[in-house]
């Protein structure tokens, strides 16, 4: 009974994480009825505090220098990063899963190969690349997306590789090989099934690390297009009114921070579910 209250109890923080991650998503995907109006100008409610703090337009988090609803942008902003996180961990995954998967099982020449690029790409700073790569294409979600994959796939890779070698040696596999099972039945059905738990942990904790990365990407500049509204691209349009207007920059920090916190659980928690090595005896 002890056990099992103990485990239910660091699950909880587990649960709060998803809780948070589907309410996000729910507004996301909802966005354009709950914030129909976050383009809106109304210069003369320009820089209003929020409702709670002396507001005297009625605004949950204030206005910005353009007098647009900054709760309502902070919506359509969830748009652009949960799609952002999640798609771009799809093609990350789906690139650094099917390299790691080759370079554990096939080995020798495919292995280093593919490990020397990973080392090269990794020695250069992810956003250090990724700034460089998304200044030279136009600003778009999808060109975004597409340079946070290719530029964080090698972290997949690893995690696939390690597993590979572990699970090839294991006696399922060497008896799958004995019995005439060629190398992509026994990556399908007996070493990516068993990969499985690191993959999804892994995974979750890169939809933080990317929605991260697409904010710095969008604080600098160089991310999507200035008129669509992005939590990072809203942090920079705050910074010149911090000691004015502290609101602009801090609620799309703050939403920032809860995100990333709450994959960063869910990721934990996944660990803890799928990986027996996390269980207690």
């Amino acid at each position: 009974m002890k056990r099992r209250w103990t485990s239910r109890a660091r699950a909880v923080p587990g649960y709060v994480g998803l809780v948070v991650l589907l309410l996000l998503i729910a507004a996301a995907v909802f966005a354009d009825l709950l914030a129909p109006n976050a383009g809106t100008q109304l210069l003369l409610e320009r820089l209003d505090p929020p409702t709670w703090a002396s507001g005297a337009h009625g605004y949950l988090f204030g206005s910005d220098n353009l007098g647009r609803d900054i709760s309502l942008r902070m919506i359509q902003g969830a748009r652009v990063s949960l799609t952002v996180g999640f798609v771009g961990v799809m093609m990350s995954g789906g690139i650094g899963i099917t390299l790691g998967l080759i370079a554990g099982y096939l080995g020798h020449g495919w292995d280093r190969v593919i490990m020397r690029v990973a080392d090269v790409q990794q020695a250069i700073p992810v956003l250090v690349l990724a700034v460089a790569v998304a200044a030279i294409l136009r600003p778009s979600i999808v060109n975004l997306i597409a340079v946070l994959a290719l530029t964080t796939w090698f972290t997949f890779a690893r995690v696939v590789r390690a597993e590979v070698l572990g699970i090839r040696e294991m006696l399922y596999v060497e008896s799958a090989r004995v019995v005439g099972a060629n190398a992509r039945r026994i990556i399908v059905r007996h070493i990516l099934p068993n990969a499985a738990a690191s993959i999804i942990v892994i995974a979750t904790l890169q939809v933080g690390n990317l929605i991260l990365f697409e904010a710095s990407l969008s604080f600098l500049g160089v991310g999507v297009p200035v008129t669509t509204p992005t939590w990072g691209r809203m942090v920079f349009d705050g910074l010149d009114y911090v000691s004015t207007a502290w609101w602009i920059a801090l609620f799309p920090g703050i939403a920032v921070t809860i995100t990333v916190f709450a994959t960063n659980l869910v990721g934990d928690w996944l660990r803890d579910r799928l990986d027996p090595r996390q269980r207690e005896p």
